[in-house]
């Protein structure tokens, strides 16, 4: 009892002799900056302090109040960053979730429309009455991301009163030139394959120009989706499959075809140097999961990808190509494509994907970014006007640690038959779980891909729908699941293909009896065959 009323009169005593509050020292008073929104809209509301560290970002964007949007056919890029940034939605094109999932709006009326890229459908969103009572609704203003956008894009948004958190459309088009990116390389000590860049007229033009490289020749145009720009060519026969798209180019990157594995790493280039995330193997050209060859079709994050030395190489690299697009005017997140000769362990460049990529969904839900904050995060802080002075050295260094690094595969599941037909039935977006015997088994809804807590389990997000035409290099949807999804030698495991098969027996579909149908479904589908939505 005695030590109880001493303790009793130690808190009084303490209360008593504590400042009031118009005692206190000025720095811990709140002090509160409130800016005009119609004339800088921010991220955020403004603090006084400059952000120094990790736990400053954590907070800074968990009390954010102004609106964040994300705004693509899918939200398949940025899963689960609703999470850690107050106010942030999605507005997209595609319902994955069937409406259960409420940071998402959708649309419910949708008009006819022939989209030719995911600009167009991202202007469609933008111009649609829907999306623009909802964003009135919000409040009317706020930041706005993409996947892609263009020059329309920024007018659009600048009439709704949405600020791009991205460089101007104009010079990330610049950037995402892959001759462009050879060249920007070159400069910083980046090596390209062995190459020469130059325009084709013919194949005999082509041996000339390429002598020095072979006659096994790998040929990129400066802008597409690798599955539908790159060309193997070996021969005249080969040459002259493609020999229209090639001969329309101003200029082409043609290349030393080399036994090589490929791999992508994310990054972002920010004031304070370039956050660099770990290298990731990609799943290319596999039959099993596209129909284009080269085409991309899925990653995997593990500590082990490629040597020690290899690993290394490509993180510098990283951060040399960041520091030289911010030497061009371009900031913010990024992606790097690299090629590993598999004979001799040389890190080549491959190309730049100035933006947010289909890799983003791992990056982003890494053992790494969540003991930190997610790689978008950087971005956004980029973008805000909030001030920060963070040690970049010190973030680059954690996140190198194998340790940091858990192992996460997603695929990209494609239909790769010639045929088209309507879906009549199509699995759901959430927790699926795998049998011993290999058939799999819808688990519970849920819309992030932590959700699968085991190799047993995986997060399937479902892209086609009952109603949606299947036709070939129409995206079915992707998965996502914890460990390897390839072996040793970069072909896919026993696991792999019978999470590959059991999602395909999901699907079911009605075929098309008329072949002019057939042409119209593939012409007016989400994506069709030219241009991909993820």
């Amino acid at each position: 009892m005695t030590r109880y009323l001493l303790n009793r009169l130690r808190k009084m005593v303490a209360h008593w002799l504590m400042p009031s509050e118009d005692q206190r020292p000025a720095q811990e008073v709140p002090v509160q900056v409130v800016e005009n929104v119609q004339e800088r809209p921010s991220t955020g509301e403004k603090e006084m302090n400059k952000i120094t560290n990790i736990s400053d970002i954590r907070r800074y964007f968990h009390n954010n109040k102004d609106p964040v949007y994300f705004i693509s056919a899918t939200n398949f890029n940025l899963l689960g960053i609703g999470d850690w940034v107050g106010n942030f939605r999605h507005i997209t094109y595609i319902d994955c979730f069937d409406g259960r999932q409420k940071n998402i709006f959708v649309p419910k009326m949708k008009f006819p429309r022939d989209f030719e890229s995911i600009e167009d459908i991202n202007n469609y969103l933008l111009e649609h009455k829907e999306v623009i009572d909802y964003l009135q609704s919000r409040g009317g203003k706020g930041t706005a991301t993409f996947l892609m956008f263009n020059e329309h894009t920024e007018e659009i948004c600048e009439q709704i009163g949405l600020r791009i958190a991205f460089p101007p459309a104009e010079l990330r088009s610049r950037m995402d030139n892959k001759i462009e990116t050879v060249r920007i390389g070159n400069k910083v000590g980046v090596p390209s394959v062995p190459n020469v860049l130059a325009k084709v007229n013919s194949y005999a033009h082509l041996q000339e120009v390429s002598e020095e490289l072979g006659t096994d020749l790998v040929i990129q145009s400066a802008f597409g989706d690798s599955g539908h720009t790159t060309f193997f060519v070996s021969n005249e026969d080969e040459y002259y499959k493609y020999a229209e798209e090639i001969e329309a180019e101003a200029e082409v990157k043609i290349m030393k075809r080399i036994n090589c594995r490929g791999s992508a790493i994310e990054a972002c280039s920010t004031r304070c140097g370039t956050v660099v995330g770990p290298l990731m193997t990609e799943l290319v050209g596999f039959k099993a999961l596209t129909p284009y060859k080269g085409g991309w079709c899925g990653n995997e994050m593990f500590a082990g990808a490629f040597t020690q030395e290899v690993r290394d190489k490509a993180r510098e690299y990283t951060f040399k190509f960041g520091e030289a697009l911010r030497e061009e005017g371009y900031r913010g997140y990024f992606e790097l494509d690299f090629l590993i000769d598999m004979d001799t362990d040389e890190v080549y460049l491959g190309e730049l994907n100035p933006r947010v990529t289909g890799a983003s969904s791992l990056t982003n839900v890494a053992a790494f970014a969540h003991s930190d904050v997610p790689l978008f995060l950087f971005h956004l802080l980029e973008f805000s006007d909030q001030d920060f002075d963070i040690n970049i050295d010190d973030i680059n260094e954690r996140w190198s640690k194998p340790d940091s690094i858990d192992s996460w595969s997603q695929l990209v599941i494609k239909h790769t038959d010639e045929s088209v037909d309507l879906l009549t039935q199509a699995p759901q977006s959430g927790v699926w779980r795998m049998s011993e015997d290999g058939s799999i088994g819808y688990d519970h809804y849920n819309y992030h891909p932590h959700a699968a807590e085991s190799e047993q389990e995986a997060f399937f997000m479902r892209i086609s729908g009952v109603g949606d035409f299947r036709y070939e290099g129409a995206d079915l949807g992707i998965l996502i699941t914890r460990g390897r999804l390839m072996d040793d030698n970069f072909d896919l495991t026993p696991r792999a293909k019978a999470w590959i098969d059991g999602i395909r027996g999901q699907f079911a579909g009605q075929a098309l009896q008329d072949p002019a149908i057939e042409a119209a479904a593939v012409d007016h589908a989400i994506g069709g065959s030219n241009f991909k939505i993820l």
